[in-house]
């Protein structure tokens, strides 16, 4: 009987919303639009720290990255003297020794990765595609979180023995073979041919990661042991003899070096010294995330005693970059999700005042229902209801708005989504608790209304 008592109070609710269509409306847009807000807002981050995780899994786990930089010397506040004797120091660069010491000293190191990387053109049945060739060892996939579609990595013996094979990303089988098994095949990067052994698998790359964290697409690559780049296409730290016949061929106006009254007079044309670092980085793999910190300071104290107390590398360790960056995110989104909660706040706030306003221009039917039997409880059952179906109207319509605008957002600025159940009910939630909250006074003002004096007006 209670029941059927206020169903018939829910009734009349639903009738007046009916009856004022273009009010309710109105009434229910704070709602959509603080609903549609929360939805993307925490889609926004939820994609955002879906993409770090992502991030954190390409630059493999308890990675550290050393890379070669610009010269600078160790100490700053030396004298001009010490500066004069320190820039006489020669460092030959990141090199294939420094990750063997490394990897043999240093007690928290698991593995070491060294890498070198070119540009080339590979070609297959006259074919051609600028490719990068990197030269690493077997220890790169595992550490770069890389599976194969086919075939296999690599070995110990193929890269120490130097031997032509190869492992190519996604992109390179597209273009070279399509639907052809490229396994046992052969491609034509440089002047070597190179035997497909295995294909790597396809790896979606994000325009926010980057080469200074060690993220890359593998799509594009073709990986070989790393003896066989140095041995076979070009080892820098080695001077060649095409090199040496180049200089000595200069005789003024090439970038040779010229003998004049017995002085040695550099010409105005010579190019910037090449690199000379035999690799393009290292990565080093810690057994304990706990001591990442502790191996990058001992391996950046360890190279600096090694290339003679010069900093012509960098350290970093792109897992607390991406964790750092993580947190600076969340609390950012934090701050949008305030800002998307505020607008739902104020889609209160409005359903308040409207309610409050049909109040007023409801007092006859009020003091009509009242002096028929209705009780007070059904008064405020009546308003009560009118403003939570208001607003869960408003939730829904939100949902499917937010929804869609995330879809929106991914779709034009290429930023990552990721709608959640939770993100919804939360939204929905509020919106629920928000039509409760705010109707109460307005529904419990026209319980109080003396049903005489409301019909007199």
């Amino acid at each position: 009987m209670i029941i059927k008592k206020y169903l018939h109070d829910i009734v009349i609710a639903i009738e007046a919303i009916f009856a004022n269509k273009v009010k309710s409306l109105l009434t229910a847009l704070g709602i959509i639009f603080g609903v549609a807000a929360v939805i993307s807002m925490m889609a926004i981050g939820n994609g955002a720290e879906q993409e770090i995780l992502e991030q954190i899994k390409m630059v493999g786990v308890n990675n550290i990255i050393v890379t070669p930089s610009e010269l600078s010397t160790s100490d700053n506040s030396n004298s001009d003297s010490e500066d004069k004797s320190s820039t006489k120091k020669f460092s030959k660069g990141l090199t294939l020794l420094d990750a063997e010491a490394i990897g043999s000293i240093i007690p928290s190191v698991d593995k070491v990765c060294p890498v070198v990387s070119f540009n080339y053109s590979a070609m297959v049945d006259g074919k051609s595609k600028p490719v990068v060739l990197e030269g690493t060892n077997e220890n790169y996939f595992e550490l770069f979180n890389i599976s194969l579609q086919s075939g296999e990595i690599f070995n110990e013996f193929q890269d120490k023995s130097g031997q032509p094979v190869c492992v190519i990303g996604d992109n390179i089988r597209e273009v070279f073979f399509k639907q052809d098994d490229p396994i046992g095949k052969s491609i034509k990067c440089g002047k070597i041919w190179l035997k497909v052994i295995g294909i790597a698998e396809r790896r979606d790359f994000t325009a926010s990661a980057s080469d200074e964290m060690g993220i890359s697409s593998s799509d594009n690559k073709i990986f070989v042991p790393i003896q066989t780049l140095l041995l076979r296409f070009k080892d820098r730290s080695l001077i060649r003899a095409d090199e040496v016949e180049k200089v000595n061929s200069n005789k003024g106006g090439n970038g040779g070096v010229i003998i004049i009254g017995g002085m040695e007079q550099k010409d105005d044309a010579i190019d910037e010294d090449p690199d000379i670092n035999q690799l393009s980085k290292i990565i080093i793999q810690v057994k304990e995330t706990e001591q990442l910190s502790a191996t990058a300071n001992v391996t950046k104290k360890m190279l600096l005693r090694r290339h003679s107390g010069l900093f012509d590398f960098e350290v970093t360790i792109p897992e607390l970059l991406l964790k750092q960056q993580q947190r600076t995110k969340n609390i950012f989104n934090i701050v949008l999700g305030a800002i998307a909660g505020i607008s739902l706040i104020v889609g209160g706030i409005g359903i308040m005042n409207i309610m409050l306003a049909s109040v007023l221009e409801r007092i006859r039917e009020i003091g009509l229902r009242l002096s028929i039997g209705a009780s007070k409880k059904d008064i405020i059952a009546q308003f009560l209801a009118e403003s939570t179906l208001i607003s869960i109207s408003g939730g829904i319509i939100g949902i499917i708005f937010g929804v869609a605008l995330s879809k929106t957002i991914t779709a034009i600025f290429d930023i990552k989504t990721v709608v959640s159940f939770f993100s919804i009910f939360i939204a929905f939630g509020v919106s629920a608790l928000v039509g409760i909250s705010f109707g109460y006074l307005p529904a419990k003002q026209a319980a109080e209304k003396d049903p005489i004096e409301s019909l007199r007006q």
